[in-house]
């Protein structure tokens, strides 16, 4: 491969890179067996799955380790990679992030193979309060239930009330207030109230 005389400069400057979507030079997928140089484990497996801020990825290019690593996506969106200039992660999904960066790193690289990889979301985020161990945000996984996040918990404490637990949700505006009976869903007799969560819903066990 042919480098620019100034990429040996840029490299030696420039940070690293990582997801589990592959770019080829026609900007199509191939394999992802590149990950297994970087050890990426995916947070997330959902070709849907849009990249948010603070998000964790890991970039790897094909026989290029100097700009592959792992990076955390700013909060103004954009990441910062060897070679390039800040690049837009946020709002794209890892396929169309590694296409980006495929079609950016061709002006120095011959044929750039991107892998990119949602190592952790951080973008997407619960929160628990009321009478549990851990109060706070909780990272959401895709397709998070009321009952997996209840299960991050830390335990309840013994005043809880566990039939009255309720999830606040902003809705167009709106804050609504959802029931769950935790003893009820665990028992399967209400199981159409252990939800799918959406971002920024908070969980309350009064």
């Amino acid at each position: 491969m042919k480098y620019h005389e100034n990429i040996l400069v840029a490299l030696a400057l420039g940070g690293l890179l990582t997801v589990s979507a592959t770019a080829q030079n026609k900007g199509q997928a191939v394999a992802g067996s590149a990950d297994i140089q970087t050890g990426a484990v995916a947070a997330t497996l959902d070709p849907a799955y849009v990249i948010g801020p603070q998000d964790n990825l890991s970039i790897n290019v094909w026989k290029e380790p100097e700009v592959s690593g792992q990076v955390q996506v700013r909060l103004d969106g954009k990441i910062s990679l060897p070679l390039l200039n800040d690049i837009e992660a946020a709002g794209n999904t890892p396929m169309q992030l590694a296409g980006i960066i495929t079609k950016d790193l061709r002006q120095y690289l011959t044929d750039p193979r991107v892998t990119v990889t949602v190592t952790a979301i951080n973008s997407k985020r619960v929160y628990l309060m009321g009478e549990v161990g851990h109060i706070g945000p909780v990272n959401m996984l895709p397709n998070m239930t009321v009952l997996q996040a209840l299960s991050s918990a830390g335990g309840f404490s013994r005043f809880a009330n566990l039939k009255k637990i309720y999830i606040l949700r902003n809705n167009s505006g709106k804050q609504v207030k959802i029931p769950f009976n935790y003893k009820a869903v665990i028992s399967g007799n209400a199981p159409d109230q252990n939800i799918l969560l959406e971002p920024g819903d908070t969980i309350v066990v009064p």
